[in-house]
């Protein structure tokens, strides 16, 4: 008897992460957070350009998402998700940023597919201005669209898209915006500079007590 050879289940498709660099920042933007949001749940695992199996034997059936999220799994580096090792969930949260080499048959085909395989949230995020977002949220077997997107808040996430003069942002469970890591670094520094500064002003008041002859440290 001749053994069927195993089946390989490459880690890319060979296609580009993003097309422009609106594109990856989105993608980037909404990894980062998601990571840092679920940074203490070991059971959240969050990955970008990644690609997912949902069918054992089948290395044709496939997609990557730009941004997923898959609760109830640990974090981890994997080459891809292959849903059967994964106790056979599938990403709850999927997020795609729209890229001008999309058509309308390739976001069909994608949407068939997260709605097949068992997404519950699947938002496509158009970032370029004037920008937009679509939401699906399932009932059943369907993925249901969103009819408010300004009301709507994601059942996983927290988040809520709001778009402000053509432009988007996304507010967090915190109530605060999403930002790039050039802007949280930017705020740690200026939380630095104060403090620095707040120091420099006790120093002072300090050094003033002492001459006059009065202990700063005294109670």
């Amino acid at each position: 008897m001749t053994l069927a050879a195993p089946v390989h289940y490459p880690d890319s498709d060979g296609k580009r992460m993003a097309e422009n660099t609106v594109q990856a920042d989105w993608m980037g933007l909404l990894k980062w957070n998601a990571e840092a949001q679920f940074r203490d749940r070991p059971d959240v695992f969050v990955a970008m350009d990644h690609l997912i199996y949902p069918v054992e034997g089948d290395n044709k059936l496939r997609t990557a998402p730009d941004v997923y999220l898959a609760f109830g799994r640990p974090k981890g580096d994997r080459g891809s998700y292959q849903v059967w090792r994964e106790a056979d969930l599938f990403p709850q949260v999927v997020m795609e940023v729209w890229s001008p080499s999309n058509d309308a048959d390739d976001l069909r085909e994608t949407f068939d597919f997260y709605e097949r395989f068992g997404a519950e949230e699947y938002y496509l995020v158009y970032a370029d201005f004037p920008a937009h977002v679509q939401g699906w949220v399932r009932a059943g077997d369907r993925l249901e669209p969103v009819a408010d997107m300004a009301a709507h808040v994601s059942p996983r996430l927290g988040w809520r898209f709001v778009v402000t003069r053509g432009r988007l942002t996304v507010v967090g469970p915190d109530g605060r915006t999403l930002r790039k890591p050039d802007e949280i670094a930017a705020e740690r520094d200026e939380a630095t500079q104060r403090a620095e500064a707040e120091q420099k002003r006790a120093d002072r008041l300090a050094a003033k007590l002492r001459a006059l002859g009065v202990d700063p440290d005294a109670e």
